[in-house]
């Protein structure tokens, strides 16, 4: 990946098929961040992150003395750590809409995507038609704006675009008439260099 160095003070524990790794990756190469990156097995998590995180989970982030184990508070903290670019607007109001946005990835979107791939038939199919119809809900925002009720790449982009990113693998399939602004933004945020550098290859393996 773009992102890892050969020598870092960082190292990033990150799931193989994690969305919430994901996001964290993206914000680290659209930074430009050196970091060790450590592909972690579920079945077979490195000795020492149960050591790092009580909850032996990932994504964790290690940075010198420093452990971080929840996404939102990792993004926030690199966003902090390496201000340019920044990924989080400047003024406090839009700040605050940006972080009540990805509250609400987190807790509408990101439940459904756990439902379509670990619940049963009945709740997966549930799961799967709620989310298609959430998307093409909020495909117009993108006629206005290139990016999420944002004219600039932010954290909450980081947030959505894995989501995105998995949709053939959970069978989603959108009506392209439909979602054309939708479709358009998911182009322009899966040709950045920075989330082509996030990508691992499970994740690469999803649309090949």
């Amino acid at each position: 990946m773009g992102v890892v160095a050969k020598r870092s003070s960082m190292i990033f524990y990150s799931g193989n098929d994690d969305h919430f790794s994901h996001r964290v990756r993206i914000v680290l190469a659209e930074k430009g961040v050196a970091v060790d990156i450590v592909d972690v097995n579920d079945e077979r998590p490195p000795e020492e992150l149960a050591d790092l995180n009580p909850y032996n989970s990932v994504p964790t982030l290690l940075d010198r003395d420093l452990v971080l184990y929840e996404s939102k508070v990792m993004m926030e903290y690199l966003d902090e750590r390496f201000p340019h670019p920044p990924l989080l607007p400047v003024y406090p109001v839009a700040r605050a809409q940006s972080r009540l946005w990805m509250h609400r990835i987190e807790r509408e979107w990101c439940p459904m995507l756990e439902q379509i791939r670990t619940g049963g038939k009945k709740e997966a199919e549930k799961a799967r038609k709620e989310l298609r119809e959430s998307l093409i809900g909020i495909s117009p925002i993108f006629e206005d704006m290139p990016y999420f009720m944002s004219e600039e790449f932010t954290l909450v982009d980081c947030c959505l675009a894995p989501i995105l990113w998995r949709l053939p693998e959970l069978n989603i399939e959108l009506p392209e008439k439909q979602v054309k602004p939708l479709l358009g933004y998911m182009s322009r945020v899966f040709e950045r260099e920075a989330f082509k550098a996030s990508l691992n290859e499970r994740e690469k393996e999803m649309r090949a």
